[in-house]
């Protein structure tokens, strides 16, 4: 049975902007919605992404049953943070697709959710789409995936207002000059090298991201440090990193020298996580362990003595604290 939504439209704008807002999807998915003849503006279907909704129109979109693909087989395990029926809290292995696309062969992270029993939110038809946000491949730690569709719709709104956010660890090199780093450029698509990003271009979308050293590493030649994102621009974090010559360990996309520091995996590692529950209101922090190479590689590299208390949650999220 087809689930339908009602929403009203409080001021003049766009029909795809208003429903990409709504429904936490983007303006492609929207526009896919009205081309199954899903949207009705005053109970007449649309046709056109662009249509200009007048105040207080009614807007009924009627989601199509989601198309459930077999599963491919899992050979990997994923730690569950925390679980209940609206939303599931994981700590994402490296090396893990988020979700199946034509490029990829390998089980992804919505396989191990079927393999589980996990029901997934089905907006646009599609049940990849209970991925509220995304994690790079080869980036570990904490992610949020909603269970039902208003767990989706809620925390993708949170998104969109930043009331979630992730603090990020990261080891690069060389080690940042200043304590505190505020990055504030446009990233988009790059023309030379279609696998990378970059910054200053015109057609980018705005993106801010603050880095804060933690510990500088025995030999001074990497640090330690976190990150927070304002926004959430693919490969935000490894972009802004590059326009300041820094990258991250392990990050051979990016890279001045890949061949200077090996490591089996970038060590990136989205730490901390925090949203608002979409039931009981309440606000939620969880913090995800690094797997075993982000572990060895942190100990070889730091003072052991030092690195748990540069890490504790608190201590992260206060070291943000000034900044806005």
């Amino acid at each position: 049975m087809r689930e339908v939504k009602e929403y009203v439209c409080e001021n003049p704008e766009r029909l795809d902007a208003f429903l990409a807002l709504q429904i936490g999807q983007t303006r492609s998915q929207v526009a896919q919605l009205i081309k199954q003849d899903c949207v009705l503006v005053d109970d007449k279907k649309v046709s056109r992404p662009g249509v200009k909704l007048k105040k207080e129109q009614k807007v009924i979109v009627e989601f199509p049953e989601a198309k459930i693909a077999k599963p491919l087989d899992v050979d990997f395990e994923v730690e569950i943070l925390y679980e209940d029926d609206d939303i599931l809290v994981i700590n994402k292995p490296s090396g893990v697709t988020v979700h199946p696309a034509p490029s990829v062969k390998e089980a992804t992270l919505v396989d191990w959710l079927k393999h589980k029993g996990v029901r997934l939110s089905t907006i646009s038809g599609e049940e990849r789409h209970g991925i509220v946000h995304r994690l790079d491949k080869g980036t570990s730690g904490t992610m949020v995936i909603a269970k039902n569709n208003e767990a989706h719709e809620l925390l993708s709104l949170q998104l969109q207002d930043k009331s979630m956010g992730r603090y990020y660890l990261a080891v690069v090199t060389p080690p940042l000059k200043d304590d505190l780093t505020i990055v504030e450029s446009n990233i988009g698509r790059s023309s030379n090298n279609r696998l990378k990003m970059a910054c200053g271009l015109a057609h980018g979308k705005y993106a801010k991201t603050v880095f804060k050293q933690l510990l500088q590493s025995n030999d001074e030649k990497s640090q330690l440090i976190a990150c927070k994102l304002f926004t959430g621009r693919t490969h935000q974090i490894r972009v802004h990193l590059e326009s300041l010559n820094r990258h991250i360990i392990g990050d051979h996309i990016y890279a001045l020298s890949p061949k200077a520091e090996k490591s089996e995996r970038i060590l990136l590692h989205a730490y901390i996580i925090y949203f608002i529950h979409p039931s009981t209101k309440e606000k939620l922090y969880f913090k995800a362990g690094f797997d075993e190479i982000m572990s060895e590689a942190i100990d070889k590299k730091f003072n052991g003595e030092k690195i748990n208390e540069i890490i504790d949650t608190d201590n992260v999220i206060r070291s943000f604290a000034t900044d806005s």
